[in-house]
């Protein structure tokens, strides 16, 4: 009896250790190390596949973009303050990331499919940054990587005889993805460039 109570015992070690090993090794490196943000219902509730359209109106997938650690972002062009300061936020980490030889690019997907067309995303995301890749597509497309992502966006109504001019509210979340892993970060807007290119950094290094 003695010795049943030891081997079930080494075996629930076995599996407590197998699990932690999963949550913070399992999904590529000691992910865990780098502080990662609690998330409730696990990282794995965050990300999943979407279909786009990029700056050139071409249909493309998160399969096919996301192959590089990539900063994922939410917003509209139209947005007054708040969207290009996180964007302007977000490029000068991957700037931070290059001079360290780490190489990650920067998304920004409307939540405003309406009037972000192809044309007005590569202006917007041309001024702030070479890299930065601009998404938009059909109101369900971009319900469903939002959805994905676990964001929130609602358009405010427009004043009478103004229809195109109109506020958006929306979550202000930045994704970190790493290809393989998918999602495996997200940072407030408080976080400063510094700070995310440093966290960056590690999840990179561990991948």
């Amino acid at each position: 009896m003695t010795r049943f109570i030891a081997v079930l015992a080494a075996c629930t070690i076995a599996i407590v250790l197998g699990v932690t090993y999963f949550l913070t090794k399992g999904r590529g490196g000691d992910l865990a190390s780098c502080g990662a943000s609690s998330v409730a219902g696990g990282a794995d509730q965050i990300g999943g596949p979407f279909t786009l359209v990029d700056e050139t109106g071409t249909e493309v997938t998160s399969a096919a973009l996301l192959t590089k650690p990539s900063l994922i972002y939410f917003g509209y062009t139209f947005c007054p303050d708040v969207c290009p300061l996180d964007a302007a936020r977000n490029a000068e980490a991957v700037d931070m990331l290059a001079e360290r030889g780490i190489e990650v690019q920067p998304i920004f997907i409307t939540i405003d499919p309406k009037r972000d067309t192809p044309e007005v995303l590569a202006e917007y995301t041309d001024f702030l940054h070479p890299k930065m890749i601009g998404l938009t597509g059909s109101e369900a497309q971009v319900k469903a990587a939002s959805q994905a992502y676990r964001t929130y966006y609602k358009a405010q109504p427009a004043e009478a005889g103004q229809e195109d001019f109109y506020l958006v509210d929306h979550s202000t979340f930045t994704y970190l993805t790493l290809p393989e892993t998918g999602f495996v970060e997200f940072f407030r807007r408080e976080v400063s460039a510094e700070d995310m290119a440093e966290k960056t950094a590690c999840f990179v290094g561990q991948s």
